[in-house]
């Protein structure tokens, strides 16, 4: 795969939206950010699709186009012709293609002011667009063991979550169930726990698959502050992944050890 005008644009997309892992694909070999632009992009276009318009029949519309395009790739079909959508195609297998329909899926809880049900239903949110992206991320790229990736994305994904709150609350959306300082703190922590567990089996992440996981790094100093300082939270000050990381990612680039 050659990196073609799409990728590019996928990479000038991923630079302006997502600043958190464009640094990190910069940090990772030539061929495996290819892919890596690709499929993220795909997250920022999804992402951002809910977020676009005020009307929900509208936002259902623009998932409902990213999920066809996951149908027609796990389908083997031809895929409309798309600066993201083109090189996806390229990079992702039938099943990797269904658990992002999948990630897809879950992003209409975005769309609608309906707080979580219940603990399982955050974590299965958390899982299904955190975890879905990097595990097809990382077995994309090389071999690696799934539940070490997931635990890795999903405190990840909570370090990215709490540091959008202001924004979500902003908006009308209530993105917690427990929204104390206890129930802030023990998220983090949670969290925090699930990232040691992962970086304790290190080894069944491949050398290749490893620049899936160079942006796990800064979500150890978001955790460890929203853990110590919960009002830190709703205050947005939390630490920046990117300003805060800069001589971090080079270290991980370096020695894999994210």
């Amino acid at each position: 795969m050659s990196f073609d005008a799409d990728v590019t644009a996928c990479a000038a997309l991923v630079e302006r939206a997502d600043p958190w892992r464009f640094r990190a694909v910069m940090a990772a070999p030539l061929a495996a950010r290819q892919v890596l632009f690709s499929l993220y992009a795909f997250n920022v276009e999804v992402a951002r699709a809910p977020w676009v318009t005020q009307e929900p029949m509208i936002a259902e519309m623009r998932l409902q186009w990213w999920r066809d395009v996951c149908d027609q790739i796990a389908s083997g079909d031809a895929v409309r012709r798309h600066e993201v959508a083109t090189p996806l195609a390229r990079v992702l297998t039938p099943q990797c293609a269904q658990l992002l329909d999948e990630l897809v899926a879950a992003r209409r809880w975005d769309i609608y002011k309906d707080a979580f049900e219940d603990s399982a239903h955050f974590a299965r949110y958390i899982d299904q667009t955190a975890g879905h992206l990097a595990w097809v991320a990382a077995s994309s790229l090389g071999q690696a063991d799934e539940q070490v990736v997931r635990a890795a994305a999903y405190a990840t994904g909570i370090a990215a979550w709490l540091r959008a709150i202001p924004e979500l609350e902003a908006r009308g959306r209530i993105p917690l169930l427990d929204g104390t300082r206890e129930g802030v703190a023990s998220l983090a922590k949670d969290a925090l726990s699930r990232l040691a567990e992962a970086r304790a089996q290190r080894s069944t992440i491949s050398r290749a698959a490893r620049p899936a996981l160079l942006h796990v790094g800064p979500a150890q100093a978001i955790l460890s502050a929203a853990a110590k300082d919960p009002g830190a939270v709703i205050e947005a000050r939390l630490p920046d992944p990117v300003d805060g990381d800069r001589f971090g990612l080079a270290y991980r680039a370096m020695t894999g050890r994210w």
